[in-house]
């Protein structure tokens, strides 16, 4: 691999570049800066923004979707159902973000700010777009044109979300092929690209693109399509699909993708969700040929812009929660607080457990394959605790009230207490560590990783109430398209948390079974 520009370690970066459930990236550049947005789904807030000098380092800086207003998904919408798959796009001064809600009075959603960081204005409906993932693009007389899955396409005014004329049904891909998705329109020299996804976002996952001389067609498909897949592979990244373009201060070419990073045995499962990753893109004969999608990239010849490492510990002493924390489909004023006890989160129970829709939980996503998760929990008034969740049938948790702490599983339509133990009265530090098999563990049955849970001592002792299997809190189990999220949450009264700490562990490895 050739070095980069200065700053990058050994000339290289690490793929993911946005890890953990950050699927459907979208990119846009302005000036020497980079923003990038992704799904969200069953969560709240919408649509987390990111801000980056390099492509590579990526930091969070707020939310599209972050007040009521701007997103209502009700509890009667299912798990990987919400926010589905942005554009973001910088045009005559402003950012604009069009989006899918799937939820019951959702619908396709414009949102604009002059701050990527925000404000973003409330919604702007558009009701005559009829499909998800949508996109902008505006042509030289200022038309602004919105292609959506299908793959189809209508003129519409952007300020007022009004459809101005019929939709028309552009290129879809190679004949046959499942999803033609994840569409985005580019004016590249004298060409309309048109970037889709076909194959659906599991294995069978691909990028192809084709183009016209104006923006709705006819268009002619690249002749190497697909231009990016790997499917029928052993990478260790799969599911790449659903990409994005950006050209680069310096003039070149990169894209942004989502992917897998598949553990354990056979048939594979992934934990963390679908992810960002970054490839290089150089034009041949007026075609973008794609680079290799790696875990260890060559490094952009420009300097490296690192970001600052997020505290792994909130303590909850701040006026507001920090934006990566997400709440299920809504975070009502009335069911937590940071003043009631200060220096202390107080949840306030709904719904019973994790099983339920309107559950009060407060998480963030998993991003690294071994981590481990603290937090010091005051159930004097309630029962609560730590808990792993990728939807309302399959989560793990490790709750404390009533003088015990208990160990959950649920798994389907399965949900059992795993563990008991007596605890006495007072604060009591619960820990949840994810452990990665070492890279030679595997056999056709192995589970991707292992989830321990238990009672953490004042001097760091830990002790572990049960060892459970990750592959049941994995997509290719669940279904749907999310990832784990890690979190607290309050199953019945008040349950007020001390700190909550996050530490990766890259080098653990799971137990001998």
């Amino acid at each position: 691999m050739t070095a980069g520009g200065p700053g990058w370690a050994g000339g290289v970066f690490a793929n993911p570049v946005v890890a953990g459930m950050h699927p459907d990236p979208s990119v846009c550049r302005v000036g020497e800066d980079y923003y990038l947005a992704c799904s969200s789904f069953e969560y709240f807030p919408g649509v987390p923004i990111f801000h980056s000098r390099d492509l590579v380092h990526w930091e969070q800086i707020g939310n599209v979707l972050e007040r009521p207003s701007q997103l209502v998904v009700p509890n009667t919408t299912s798990s990987s159902g919400g926010v589905y798959a942005p554009t973001l796009r910088h045009h005559d001064g402003r950012f604009w973000l069009i989006v899918t809600n799937v939820a019951d009075g959702g619908g396709t959603l414009l949102c604009t700010a002059t701050d990527a960081a925000g404000p973003w204005s409330d919604p702007v409906r558009v009701s005559g777009v009829a499909g998800i993932d949508p996109d902008l693009a505006w042509d030289d007389e200022g038309n602004c044109w919105c292609t959506y899955a299908g793959i189809a396409q209508v003129r519409i005014d952007p300020d007022t979300g009004r459809t101005l004329g019929p939709p028309r049904r552009l290129w879809s891909g190679a004949p046959g092929a499942q999803a033609p998705e994840a569409p985005h329109l580019y004016r590249i020299g004298d060409h309309w690209y048109l970037l889709i996804a076909e194959g659906g976002t599991e294995r069978g996952h691909a990028v192809s693109i084709a183009r016209a001389a104006a923006p709705g067609g006819p268009y002619e498909p690249c002749p190497a399509n697909p231009i990016l897949t790997h499917r029928g592979t052993n990478r260790p990244i799969q599911n790449t699909g659903h990409a994005d373009l950006v050209e680069a201060v310096d003039g070149s070419w990169w894209m942004v993708l989502l992917g897998v990073r598949p553990g354990g045995g056979t048939p594979g499962w992934h934990v963390l969700g679908r992810e960002t990753f970054l490839a290089p893109v150089t034009w041949v004969d007026g075609w973008p040929v794609v680079g290799d999608v790696a875990p260890v990239m060559a490094a952009p010849p420009w300097p490296a812009h690192p970001v600052p490492t997020p505290p792994a510990r909130d303590d909850f002493d701040t006026d507001g929660l920090s934006a990566h924390w997400l709440s299920v489909r809504s975070r009502p004023a009335d069911t937590w607080s940071l003043t009631e006890r200060p220096g202390w989160l107080t949840l306030r129970a709904v719904g019973a457990s994790l099983d339920d829709p309107d559950v009060v939980f407060l998480g963030r996503r998993q991003q690294h394959l071994s981590c481990a998760v603290r937090t010091l929990v005051d159930p004097a008034a309630g029962r609560g605790g730590l808990a792993v969740r990728l939807d309302e049938r399959h989560h793990y948790g490790i709750e404390v009230g009533d003088g015990e702490v208990r160990v959950l599983a649920r798994i389907g339509s399965v949900r059992s207490t795993v563990a008991t133990r007596p605890v006495a009265a007072g604060p009591v530090r619960l820990r949840v560590e994810v452990l990665n098999p070492s890279p030679g563990d595997r056999y056709p049955g192995k589970e991707p990783d292992a989830l321990r849970f238990g009672v953490e001592a004042s001097d760091g002792g830990f002790e572990v109430l049960a060892t459970l299997d990750g592959r049941y809190l994995s997509t290719e189990v669940a279904g749907g398209f999310t990832g784990r999220v890690i979190g607290m949450y309050a199953a019945t009264g008040s349950v007020r948390f001390d700190w909550f700490d996050y530490q990766p562990h890259e080098q653990e490895t799971a137990p001998a079974r």
